[in-house]
């Protein structure tokens, strides 16, 4: 019995995976929640929020939460801030026009579902461009170029990364006496929840373009401290290494037979 519960709380078994990856959301939620306080840096709060949870998804549900998320709060603040701000702007602006079109009525009253449509078109690109200041190099165009590509080559997931985002918000306002519980939930995981759920989404595409990263998250380097780049000469020289060395070792045929299927996805 002692052995049992030893292995069914320990950090590899399904059970203690799964928490580690709750305290992370929960550690991470609470920075974001922190950070976010100044409003402006919302931006570069959500960006540090996403690195936490690329992070952990690629490195098999282990990180420091703390440690990633002041990583990407800190080399992404310039181009989430100013994202962030310019759509606050435009945000603004545009729910100021949508009044002047109620007013007006007549024919200038439709205009207003223009400015819905294109509401909804910058909310969609805000939503896909901080997961790619997280992963991704680049400037504030290649990120906007890279939140169109990764929304609209794959629309249906639009619908799916909507929902996540707005259905948790109208609940939230939805029932005035949930209010205080949704408030807690918020506080305590519901970003991060929310993210981790994006992220999961955008890693499949992601990890195309990504450099490969071993068991830790930590980039595979070749001899001359080049990142590895998936369908590269370098991957294939990689992965034929490993082969070598797992057909060298002392492990069980099984063992092996497992980690070259795993090379070979």
């Amino acid at each position: 019995m002692h052995n049992f519960i030893q292995s069914f709380m320990s950090n590899d078994s399904a059970f203690g995976r799964v928490m580690t990856k709750i305290g992370i959301i929960i550690a991470a939620n609470l920075m974001f929640i922190l950070f976010s306080l100044p409003v402006v840096t919302i931006g570069a709060s959500y960006t540090g929020l996403y690195r936490v949870m690329f992070k952990t998804l690629r490195s098999g549900g282990v990180t420091n939460p703390f440690k990633q998320f002041w990583l990407g709060f800190k080399t992404s603040f310039l181009q989430s801030t100013v994202v962030w701000v310019l759509y606050a702007a435009l945000m603004i602006f545009g729910y100021f026009d949508v009044r002047i079109c109620l007013r007006a009525g007549g024919a200038i009253g439709y205009f207003q579902y223009a400015l819905y449509a294109v509401g909804l078109l910058l909310t969609i690109v805000l939503i896909y461009t901080f997961p790619s200041i997280a992963a991704f190099e680049g400037k504030i165009k290649d990120h906007i170029r890279n939140a169109v590509y990764f929304a609209f080559h794959k629309p249906w997931w639009i619908l799916v990364n909507l929902f996540f985002h707005v259905f948790p918000l109208y609940l939230t306002y939805s029932d005035p006496q949930l209010m205080p519980l949704f408030a807690f939930c918020w506080f305590f995981f519901g970003f991060g929840a929310i993210t981790m759920l994006t992220a999961r989404l955008l890693m499949k595409d992601y990890n195309k373009y990504l450099p490969l990263v071993d068991d830790d998250g930590e980039f595979i380097l070749t001899d001359d401290g080049k990142k590895i780049m998936p369908g590269s000469p370098e991957e294939k020289a990689y992965y034929a290494s490993r082969r070598e060395e797992l057909s060298g070792s002392d492990k069980s045929e099984e063992e092996i037979l497992e980690e070259m299927k795993m090379l070979d996805m």
